[in-house]
């Protein structure tokens, strides 16, 4: 086939770029080559700024492909633009959304594609919804060959998955349980969540695309492991051979003390503190065979086996340390003022 990916090179992409060239599909990238040296030698490269349409039309020429695949759209400007641009110029347009466009919480914890689409905690997930909408929209009345893919919490060797962190990503958390220091885990731990190894999310991906399955259609993609909070942090502390020492603190607490561009509210109450089992059944009937096969105990030790291996992903945060430090007192602070009334 050949293929246009809006991206490519990202947590989800990257995988899927991988896997694509690996078996000799036709695979363009239009990206702003920020990671070319990282793209396989048999994928053309069209280095450009989406949102510039005339650098894009230059970079493309008149070529028309079976299925352009985008990463990269966040708001329903940017699904217009791509409706102007590949309108008659692909047999199917594949957009990532956000398994966090789901209602929060939703009327049951088994999450399927028919679960209400609503999220009052997370402008992005409403984004998200709203960009589904127009999608949907623009295939029932112009035929507009739509496939909208949902993700949750997909995951490679460049970041470990944690909950609670700052703005400078996952290392600071790995720092502080190298350092026998807490780290905070929202709620009481007990949530369950799903994790999903980038390798298996793209084979479920490039299972839809050319599939006649899935024009006008909504799939979810993710592992069927469910992980409680306690124990995603214990895979992560036996990976770096330590202890994690976990210390719980309510999710709207956290939401509420953590700085506004954090957006704790978005990532705790619009998603990773509510119980959640996806149903991938939608999936496996249109793409046969479909599984995945990483457990997150050994995905994680991948991560901490190549973060480890580089320096450059190890940067410290000290405002979020000194945030972690600051809250925990507080609320041991909370609980000596209430035992010693």
């Amino acid at each position: 086939m050949k293929i246009l990916m809006i991206g490519g090179t990202g947590t989800i992409s990257s995988a899927i770029t991988r896997q694509l060239a690996a078996a000799g599909h036709d695979l363009w990238l239009l990206n702003r080559g920020t990671r070319k040296n990282e793209v396989p030698t048999n994928v053309k490269q069209v280095i450009a700024d989406i949102d510039d349409e005339k650098a894009v039309h230059a970079g493309l020429g008149n070529e028309t492909f079976d299925a352009v695949c985008e990463f990269i759209g966040f708001v329903p400007a940017q699904v217009e633009r791509d409706i102007r641009l590949f309108k008659g110029r692909t047999r199917q347009y594949v957009y990532i959304s956000s398994a966090s466009a789901y209602n929060k919480p939703a009327a049951s914890h088994v999450i399927t594609e028919g679960t209400t689409l609503a999220n009052p905690h997370w402008q992005y997930s409403r984004n998200k919804i709203a960009c589904e909408e127009l999608l949907m929209k623009e295939y029932r009345n112009n035929g507009f060959p739509v496939t909208i893919i949902r993700p949750s919490h997909t995951y490679c060797e460049r970041g470990v998955p944690v909950s609670i962190h700052g703005p400078k990503g996952s290392w600071p958390v790995l720092k502080r349980m190298l350092e026998g220091k807490p780290v905070i885990i929202q709620g009481d731990g007990t949530s369950l969540w799903t994790l999903t190894w980038n390798e298996d999310f793209a084979r479920g991906f490039i299972g839809l695309l050319g599939n006649p399955k899935a024009i006008g259609e909504a799939f979810q993609i993710m592992s069927d492991e469910q992980l409680s909070w306690t124990q995603i942090y214990e895979c992560v502390g036996n990976a770096l051979h330590a202890t994690p020492k976990p210390y719980y603190v309510a999710s709207a607490f956290l939401a509420t003390v953590a700085p506004k561009e954090w957006d704790f509210e978005g990532n705790l109450l619009g998603d990773k503190s509510v119980t959640v089992c996806f149903d991938c059944s939608k999936l496996k009937r249109a793409v046969p065979g479909f599984q995945c096969t990483t457990r997150f105990d050994e995905g994680v030790r991948r991560c901490v086996d190549y973060i480890m291996a580089h320096p450059e992903l190890q940067v410290v945060d000290p405002e979020f340390d000194t945030w972690c430090d600051k809250v925990i007192a507080a609320q041991e602070q909370a609980i000596k003022n209430f035992i010693n009334r």
